[in-house]
């Protein structure tokens, strides 16, 4: 057996659509309360967060469920289509899903917070490029799958 195939996903090692379900249920009860980011959820559905969990859970190796149940990639980006996210906006919903990391017992290990905060980077810059009136985007593509780059999990 090989390295790769014994190192988990990142979903996984996160601890699956549970640990991903309790990461979106705590970061969207921030965000509501939120100056800066809480009025571009003010009409979120109820479902979101949990929409969100499965995106992330395909997104870091999970099950293909956000593409099979949800639409894919085409139905995240029209979430975001002429919302006009701002860089104070990104950045926020960055600092409160890293501090919910945090409060939901995400795994701390150095390796993993490097693949989650760099996916969560290059997806909210991704987002707010696509959000802007008038972007040209690419409106088909696969959910990107993320793994855990230069540095797999440390297993002594």
């Amino acid at each position: 057996m090989t390295e790769e195939s014994t190192t988990p996903t990142l979903y996984d090692w996160a601890g699956g659509g549970e640990a991903l379900e309790r990461l979106t249920g705590v970061f969207y009860d921030k965000v509501l309360k939120d100056d800066v980011i809480g009025p571009l959820f003010a009409h979120m559905s109820p479902d979101h967060p949990q929409h969100v969990a499965i995106w992330l859970g395909e997104v870091f190796g999970g099950p293909a469920r956000y593409t099979d149940e949800l639409g894919g990639y085409p139905q995240m980006l029209a979430h975001h289509i002429d919302k006009g996210i701002t860089e104070p906006q990104r950045r926020r919903w960055v600092d409160l899903l890293l501090d919910s990391a945090d409060e939901a017992g995400l795994p701390a290990d150095p390796e993993f917070r490097a693949a989650f905060v760099g996916y969560i980077e290059w997806g909210t810059r991704l987002a707010m490029s696509n959000s802007q009136p008038g972007a040209d985007v690419v409106g088909e593509a696969p959910v990107p799958r993320w793994g855990w780059g230069v540095a797999p999990p440390y297993q002594p």
